[in-house]
């Protein structure tokens, strides 16, 4: 399924996706999956996780503000879904800065994700590397992290896609990079964490891999739109969620995307 059909369909289907996210991510990325065309909800109480999770069209869990109830909700929610075969997307995070974080990451990446996405050095770490991150962000280039992003893939079955000026996204077989975006994309708070709920959102009409690549695309198309005339973080946030509302199906540029 090609990026652009992926929006339409995005946009007649409007899925309800399930975020349990952190904390400082709640507001953008329930933003971020309205303008986008999709439905978001923001359940993570453990009484209610495995209920709703098989009513949604897809999850995402993202660990970036842990606690012991939550790793509850996360992992109850990822049984429900892969029990009612839901496409889920993990966010591992800054997983590597602590033997807690990186406990339930790897708890949850055996609960076999459909995608996993992150910045290089979660991406390196998670693949059982040595990276180079500082808590949330990264210290590795993209590039450094594809081999291990291909190895993740093929070893557990799932997407993995690398955020960063170049994006990189693979099933352990094919490959592919986009290009895009712009240079505030990282001075806004959890913009990353919102891209992993757009590629929930995607997951609920496509293909894992095509869904993952329209995701990063749409946004990639947007933040370059948005970064063009934008004076700063502030103004570039507000019309980054207006440009993913007004780009239509044909608008994405899917030159943007180079195959392995």
């Amino acid at each position: 399924m090609t990026p652009n059909s992926a929006l339409l369909k995005l946009r007649d289907n409007s899925p309800l996706v399930h975020c349990i996210t952190n904390y400082v991510a709640m507001n953008i990325a329930a933003n971020v999956t309205l303008a986008a065309g999709a439905s978001p909800a923001m359940i993570h109480a453990p009484e209610e996780v495995a209920d709703f999770s098989p009513i949604a069209s897809a999850l995402t869990i993202n660990i970036g503000t842990l606690s012991a109830p939550w790793v509850e909700s996360m992992k109850a929610a990822a049984i429900a879904a892969n029990g009612a075969e839901v496409p889920w997307v993990f966010d591992p995070v800054a997983h590597f800065a602590t033997p807690y974080r990186a406990r339930v990451a790897l708890d949850l990446l055996a609960l076999k994700p459909t995608v996993v996405r992150g910045n290089a050095s979660e991406i390196i770490a998670l693949a059982g590397g040595a990276g180079s991150g500082k808590g949330a962000d990264t210290g590795d280039s993209v590039r450094d992290a594809e081999n291990a992003a291909q190895t993740l893939a093929a070893g557990h079955d799932c997407v993995v896609a690398v955020s960063g000026p170049v994006d990189f996204i693979t099933d352990g077989a094919r490959s592919a990079r986009i290009t895009g975006g712009s240079e505030l994309m990282p001075k806004v708070t959890a913009l990353g964490c919102s891209l992993t709920a757009l590629v929930g959102a995607y997951c609920a009409v496509a293909p894992s891999l095509d869904a993952t690549i329209a995701a990063f695309l749409h946004f990639a198309e947007a933040g370059e739109r948005a970064g063009a005339d934008a004076g700063g973080p502030g103004s570039f946030s507000v019309a980054f969620l207006d440009m993913l509302h007004t780009l239509q199906p044909g608008d994405l540029d899917e030159m943007r995307v180079s195959w392995n």
